[in-house]
């Protein structure tokens, strides 16, 4: 009997020695066991003492375990304490802020009525929504309380792989003294590096550069305000070139988001992002800003006779009373365009190189030979202003614009609007009276109807002609040298002078 009790008890200890390995396993994914986890439990139920430990039991499971994943797991990444869209909020919550918490006052100054707009663009189903609409309107309000401005507007949005850009047009009443004092301390300077570092100069003249329009006036009418996020500062964009709208026509990149990105592309762009942004504007505020037929009026007072003189002053007309909205959307003839074309020269004025150039060679005095004058080009004479939609030029058999209507079942309170298919994301509205608005919002990208093909490169240049009298020879060895010397010495000895006179 006790040999049949020692063995039971053997086996006893026997499996609760293996139940225990058993318990001691560990997960092959992790150091864990049941055995460590049921005594952290335990441990846990002992410490707290829960009056119904029976039903809190899991609960307790899982915190035990959450706590042994959070204290050993050290890859995972910590969360931010606080997230990019947070700290954008922080940003505009600028905007909310009254600084005059008295009797409201109104505010005179070149607000636009973005809310309006943001209403009439909903009919059509165009816009950005109302929430962001809203925030737009409150940093246009920051931007004309920080900026001289004289008019303000809202110009639309540009898309990018990076960040968007809002853009706000506005008439800039600036002093340019900054820049003129910057341009010409950059020119001083240049010219005390000449004179201590005396170069050889090149005989190759470039070919003259087309001067820019002046501020107010051609491409640089207005200036452009740009912000990535409505809150954030606002940016002034540069005044175009010629240059950098003529290569922006040839080429096609999409916005970073980064105004100081690097334009890489052939023929290489004169500028970085920021005046690729304006050149785009430029170029997509010419073909698509456009307003009723009668709205606008030239002046009186400007000498149509002129060549040089182009039509671009124009006068809202004090007695227009509206065209139809039936007629607006069915007919392109009843839109005009109210921003000058861009020629291609980059201009909306012609500029005649060949008199720029004839300036410059008299002024070089230095100069004692005078080249001959170039010859006259051709003038450039683009579409004049208020020209009506129906004039443009089709795109690979595409109409280069598109009419609706907002609503046809409600005529009374319908509205009429265009959508440019030359640069898709331009739209404008007109409701019939003196109300109407552009905006456009895409990827500042031209609808060219056929896949884009980079211009190429120019050809290498020709390598220069070898011949005998440029081509190298290799040095001679010592028994060349040798041989050649003997042989002169030898036929200094056949020909003495000596010899020579006693044959005489």
């Amino acid at each position: 009997m006790e040999t049949s009790a020692e063995a039971l008890a053997d086996q006893r200890q026997q499996a609760v020695e293996s139940f225990k390995a058993f318990l001691l396993k560990n997960r092959p994914e992790t150091t864990f066991n049941l055995y460590d986890h049921l005594v952290r439990v335990l441990t846990k139920v002992m410490d707290e003492r829960p009056e119904n430990a029976v039903d809190v039991i899991e609960d307790l499971s899982h915190e035990v375990k959450r706590s042994m994943v959070l204290d050993k797991q050290s890859m995972l990444r910590d969360a931010p304490s606080t997230t990019s869209s947070e700290l954008l909020d922080e940003k505009q919550s600028v905007l909310f802020k009254r600084e005059d918490e008295g009797e409201p006052h109104e505010m005179a100054g070149p607000l636009p009525d973005v809310t309006e707009m943001a209403f009439f663009m909903e009919q059509i189903g165009v816009g950005l929504g109302w929430v962001e609409m809203q925030r737009i309107l409150l940093a246009l309000k920051q931007l004309v309380d920080m900026q001289p401005l004289h008019s303000c507007r809202f110009w639309g949005k540009i898309l990018g792989i990076e960040g968007n850009y809002l853009v706000a047009e506005t008439y800039y009443m600036g002093d340019e003294e900054e820049e003129k004092v910057e341009e010409t301390q950059n020119k001083g300077e240049a010219g005390e590096e000449d004179e201590v570092i005396k170069v050889p100069k090149s005989s190759y003249k470039p070919p003259t550069p087309v001067p820019k329009e002046p501020r107010h006036s051609g491409t640089n009418k207005f200036t452009y305000f740009v912000c990535r996020e409505p809150g954030l500062p606002w940016v002034r964009l540069p005044d175009v070139t010629p240059a950098q709208i003529t290569v922006a026509r040839q080429i096609r990149k999409l916005f970073t988001g980064r105004l100081d990105a690097p334009i890489v592309c052939y023929p290489p762009f004169p500028g970085k992002e920021a005046n690729y942004l304006r050149a785009q504007i430029a170029r997509i505020s010419a073909k698509t800003q456009v307003c009723p037929l009668g709205f606008y009026l030239f002046r009186e007072e400007e000498d149509e006779d002129e060549e040089n003189v182009a039509r671009d002053s124009i006068d809202e007309n004090p007695d227009f009373e509206g065209v139809s909205v039936q007629e607006m959307a069915e007919s392109l003839s009843a839109w005009v365009h109210h921003i000058q074309h861009i020629l291609n020269q980059g201009r909306c004025v012609w500029a005649n190189p060949a008199e720029k150039t004839e300036d410059l060679l008299e002024e070089d005095a230095e100069e004692e030979e005078k080249e001959e004058d170039p010859e006259e080009p051709e003038r450039e004479v683009g579409p004049s202003l208020l020209t009506p939609l129906s004039a443009d030029t089709e795109v690979n058999n595409t109409p280069a614009w598109s009419t609706g209507i907002s609503s046809d079942l409600i005529s009374q309170y319908a509205i009429a609007f265009v959508r440019s298919n030359v640069w898709p994301g331009a739209y404008a509205y007109s409701c019939g009276n003196k109300k109407f608005e552009n905006i456009y919002i895409g990827w500042g990208l031209q609808f060219l109807g056929e896949d884009f093909t980079p211009a190429l490169p120019p050809p290498p240049e020709s390598e220069y002609p070898s011949g005998p009298e440029i081509t190298e020879v290799l040095d001679p060895s010592v028994q060349e040298e040798e041989a050649l010397k003997e042989a002169q010495e030898a036929k200094l000895e056949n020909n003495d002078p000596e010899e020579e006179e006693e044959e005489d």
